[in-house]
């Protein structure tokens, strides 16, 4: 049977929107994914989901008459909890969106509208609404541990980019092996202003459903931090400052943040206690990228991070990891190590973005065998073509 198309409110008061929404997404349209219903300012969104109980999503600007966007995510809750929002944000905007997560946001998307970042949103945070649903659906089949790792595996999984940004001029990819203990290891990729491409990669602290969590404000702040500042250290000191304001769990993330730049190749990054990455160049030698120093994040504010660059050849693979790749164990308790995820690539170079990732979790799996890990193991490729 054929799935209901979802069915999204969009909430602004500019005219031009709506006609410009149905355009943009009439493929979606025409093939059943998405219904579009449309308000204009936050008491009337409430009132319509007050009456259709079908809306699955809700898309908003912030400033609006009458009531703005972050009266309505707080209203929202009550009306129908079981919904996702993202919101409309100005560019940089980074106390609004702070206030937005706070109050439920799930994600966020910048003023001019880019509509293929916001189709890829809209699809993260529907698929992240299914996951939950399933979630819910079967909880009371569950223990109550195993249901919160099972909500949590899927609050992880949902966060994770499925596609990628294209170019002629370089590749990405990435994947992750969740562990039975879930974790907090993420990635993301975001397209910056001036065409640059924000890489990061993040472990965060602690297990289950608490680490889920951390997760999803980790990567929301880092997103709202990459559009605003340009440089990746500046970044990193601005998520660490608005973690530790309210981080009564004592968590932290390490976490590493990158900004290439495709006119120049330079590769500009900060290091918050995450594992240096390797470079792979065109005849199977490795680099370690130069330490940076740097804390992780969330324990401690006013921190500066250090920053460096590195110029990329052709033909360069940035490989970006956790470190449940080189913990990885054996039945005899030996670590995977450094020197095994640099001996992957000594004799056969990999010749694009998604085979260095490949390689790199064949190499772990056959040297696990089948002992169970502990942790997640995560990988993002960044190859220059």
């Amino acid at each position: 049977m054929n799935k209901a198309p979802k069915r999204i409110l969009v909430v602004d008061d500019e005219p031009d929107l709506e006609p410009l929404v149905l355009q943009r997404m009439r493929r979606q349209i025409r093939r059943g994914e998405y219904e579009f219903v449309f308000a204009h300012d936050g008491i009337e969104a409430l009132e319509m989901l007050m009456q259709d109980k079908e809306i699955d999503m809700v898309v908003s600007d912030i400033n609006m008459p009458r009531m703005d966007g972050l009266t309505l995510l707080q209203q929202i809750q009550d009306v129908t909890p079981d919904i996702r929002a993202i919101i409309i944000s100005a560019y940089g905007d980074m106390e609004n969106i702070r206030t937005a997560m706070n109050r439920g946001a799930f994600d966020f998307v910048t003023k001019p509208l880019d509509f293929q970042d916001l189709r890829i949103t809209i699809e993260r945070t529907l698929q992240h609404l299914d996951e939950w649903r399933d979630a819910l659906q079967s909880r009371d089949k569950l223990v109550a541990l195993q249901n919160e790792l099972d909500v949590a595996n899927n609050i992880q999984q949902s966060v994770l980019p499925a596609s990628f940004p294209e170019s002629g001029h370089y590749q990405i990819h990435a994947s992750m092996q969740p562990a039975r203990n879930v974790g907090g290891d993420f990635y993301d990729v975001q397209i910056l202003r001036n065409g640059m491409i924000g890489l990061a990669i993040a472990d965060v602290s602690d297990k289950g459903m608490p680490a889920a969590l951390f997760m999803m404000s980790s990567r929301m702040l880092l997103k709202g931090a990459g559009q605003r500042f340009e440089h990746p250290g500046e970044a990193l000191a601005e998520v660490n400052n608005l973690l530790d304001a309210e981080n009564e769990a004592a968590m932290f993330v390490t976490l590493f943040y990158a900004i290439y730049n495709p006119e120049t190749t330079r590769f500009c990054y900060a290091n918050g206690g995450h594992n240096e990455p390797i470079i792979v160049h065109p005849d199977g030698s490795t680099t370690v990228i130069q330490p940076t120093g740097g804390t992780a994040l969330g324990i401690l504010p006013g921190i500066d991070y250090e920053e460096a660059e590195i110029k990329l050849e052709s033909g360069d693979t940035v490989i970006l990891y956790t470190d449940g790749i080189t913990e990885a164990f054996n039945a005899d308790a030996e670590l995977f190590g450094m020197d095994r995820l640099r001996q992957i690539f000594h004799e056969n170079p990999p010749k694009d973005a998604a085979e260095a990732s490949k390689m790199v979790f064949d190499a772990v799996n056959e040297f696990a065998g089948d002992e169970p890990q502990s942790d997640d193991q995560a990988c993002l490729v960044f190859r220059r073509t």
